[in-house]
């Protein structure tokens, strides 16, 4: 059932069902399935009891109830009599042909009618001037011996012809749209990291699970030196196209300045926060995890630009909260960043995400959390983190009752030392 327009203020009001009595139902049900070729509509039982079927003809505008009275009740003397309900179709000779093989029974053969219409002729136009429309019509019966009219209209048929090339039209345009989105799906793929630049102290991996086609999480592993890489997850805001071109824009942005962390990684996020501020509309803003790793010293350190914290599980089991150190990219020309940092020992493991897994919810509405993330990362801590980010997707998939409606990105990295 379509939706009322957003826009119209009266209530919203259409046909809900014509009760059509019948003798029996499942014989019924079988004749306007097998033989109308119509749709079950419904097939409930009631509280009472009462089982409550229906059918609809195949373009669903209208529903028939199909009631089984009681033999002495007043409705039971209704059955096999004129119901007054006419179907339309656009052919009725081929209707009556196709359904004519399938065993319905017709009280007569097609006929053509011709009709005047008089709508309000001005005076000095005759009675003869009036419109002439033409009208098929026949009448059927269901195995109850109910009839129904079954007739074609000129200008119905001019109106079924028009709405089915807008049909066609509207597919044809959906279907161009559903290819563009799937070219973006694939361009957006190949943005993710496509190569890993080596670290011996670190082993790293990244996945992301978007909600729709394309969406606007963000991870990347980059090469920022010898012996220096670079761990970031972001969170553009807004969803679909807008978000997924919002992170390209920042992708663009971080890759063409990351040259910069030669020097430190404070130049390189402003530089960044500037072509982003200037190269999108004033809403538009992200939250940004930004690491350094540095493979000989086993040093991290990160700029947390409004982003979640980072947990980092150390292998004694205690945790720590790699926190905000700034405010998200793109909303102020104005900006600046603090650096914190921390020491990787063999065994800790770093996991950095996006809301996507925090905010999801199970059927109580209670959300994954922090929390949830934490205790996955305990609960996983001896696979590789390709494995673990997996294994701590599945679990947030899990925990989560209803359909995704947030990308799910994570990054996880385990330090085994030299």
């Amino acid at each position: 059932m379509s939706d009322p327009p957003l826009e119209r203020r009266d209530p919203y009001l259409r046909l809900h069902c014509v009760d059509i009595f019948v003798r029996d139902q499942e014989s019924s049900l079988r004749f306007y399935l097998d033989q109308l070729g119509f749709e079950l509509a419904f097939d409930s039982r009631l509280q009472s009891g009462q089982r409550w079927v229906a059918v609809s003809p195949p373009d669903g505008t209208a529903v028939l109830t199909l009631v089984q009275p009681d033999a002495d009740s007043p409705d039971y003397k209704l059955i096999g009599r004129s119901t007054r309900i006419a179907f339309v179709t656009e052919d009725v000779v081929q209707t009556y042909r196709e359904w004519s093989k399938r065993g319905v029974r017709f009280r007569y053969t097609p006929r053509l009618r011709r009709i005047r219409y008089h709508n309000h002729p001005p005076e000095n136009r005759s009675s003869a001037q009036a419109p002439l429309w033409g009208e098929v019509i026949t009448r059927f019966e269901d195995i109850d011996r109910n009839s129904f009219t079954l007739l074609s209209l000129d200008e119905v048929s001019k109106a079924i012809e028009a709405q089915r090339r807008l049909n066609a039209e509207k597919l044809e345009a959906e279907r161009r749209i559903a290819h563009e989105m799937e070219i973006a799906r694939q361009v957006q793929a190949r943005l993710f990291p496509q190569k890993f630049p080596p670290c011996v102290t670190l082993e790293y991996a990244g996945i992301c699970v978007q909600a729709r086609q394309v969406g606007g999480d963000y991870y990347d592993f980059l090469s920022l030196g010898p012996k220096r890489l670079g761990l970031v997850i972001g969170d553009v805001a807004g969803k679909g196209m807008a978000a997924a071109l919002l992170m390209a824009n920042l992708q663009a942005h971080l890759r063409s300045q990351c040259a910069s962390a030669w020097v430190h990684s404070e130049k390189l996020l402003r530089s960044v926060n500037q072509l982003f501020y200037e190269n999108t509309v004033p809403s538009a803003y992200a939250t940004l995890f930004f690491a350094e790793y540095d493979d000989e010293t086993q040093v991290l350190r990160y700029v947390n630009c409004g982003h979640l914290s980072g947990l980092l599980l150390r292998h004694d089991d205690s945790l720590e909260r790699l926190e905000s150190t700034c405010t998200v990219l793109g909303l102020f020309t104005d900006w600046d960043c603090s650096t914190a940092e921390c020491h990787l020992c063999v065994g800790d493991t770093l996991a950095l995400y996006t809301d996507g897994a925090t905010e999801s919810f199970n059927a109580a509405g209670d959300e994954f959390g922090e929390q949830g993330v934490f205790s996955a990362l305990e609960r996983h801590r001896n696979l590789s983190p390709a494995e673990m980010a997996r294994r701590i997707l599945a679990d947030v998939q899990h925990f989560g009752s209803h359909e995704q409606h947030d990308d799910i990105t994570l990054i996880v990295a385990k330090c085994k030392g030299a």
